[in-house]
């Protein structure tokens, strides 16, 4: 029984099941290139506005959690290098990867290294051309170009998990896979950003 509840749950949470987001070929008929990179990052802020993006780019001192985005518990604040306060870094309770409840559903998340994005990355509350326009500034970015915001998306662990974010936790839409890939073909079409 238990193993046939595992198969009917899986077959709801697969990749497949989770997939609400197109591929860049979905925009091929977009002939104005630039209207068709619009398009793109649109459907890239389908992954870039879900709550497992959302908990960990804030705008204020410290993340949220859960798919409705909750106050975090117990309370933490965002600390000088975005890794939670001296003596409470979030390393004290988020390890190098996914942590069952034992006893109950649920989870701690983990990645190796698991911290806030940085406060210049904040995106609780932007619109999505905002989130565009921060993404692309270096002086707001880390520093990255657009070779490197791709990599990031396409490659990054800690961006990958949240396709893998641990029991109790709705994944992303699409994969990171496809992720990186609606971001390779909006950098393709000039990077243009929502109005």
């Amino acid at each position: 029984m238990r193993i046939m509840l595992a198969a009917v749950l899986a077959a709801f949470v697969s990749p497949a099941a989770a997939q609400d987001l197109r591929g860049p070929g979905d925009f091929s008929g977009i002939a104005d290139e630039t209207e068709r990179s619009v398009a793109l990052f649109e459907e890239m802020g389908k992954v870039l506005t879900h709550p497992r993006c959302l908990n960990c780019h804030p705008v204020n001192g410290g993340p949220t959690q859960g798919d409705d985005m909750q106050p975090h518990e117990p309370p933490v604040v965002r600390g000088e290098a975005d890794f939670g306060a001296p003596g409470m870094n979030c390393t004290t309770c988020h390890s190098a990867e996914n942590v069952e409840f034992v006893g109950s559903p649920g989870s701690i998340p983990g990645h190796e290294p698991w911290a806030l994005a940085p406060l210049s990355m904040g995106w609780v509350g932007l619109s999505l051309g905002e989130i565009c326009a921060q993404i692309k500034d270096p002086e707001r970015n880390g520093g990255k170009d657009l070779e490197a915001l791709h990599e990031h998306n396409a490659e990054d662990g800690l961006v990958g998990w949240g396709w893998e974010p641990g029991e109790g936790r709705t994944p992303a839409p699409g994969s990171q896979e496809l992720f990186g890939e609606l971001t390779r073909a909006w950098i393709d079409t000039g990077s243009a950003c929502p109005s």
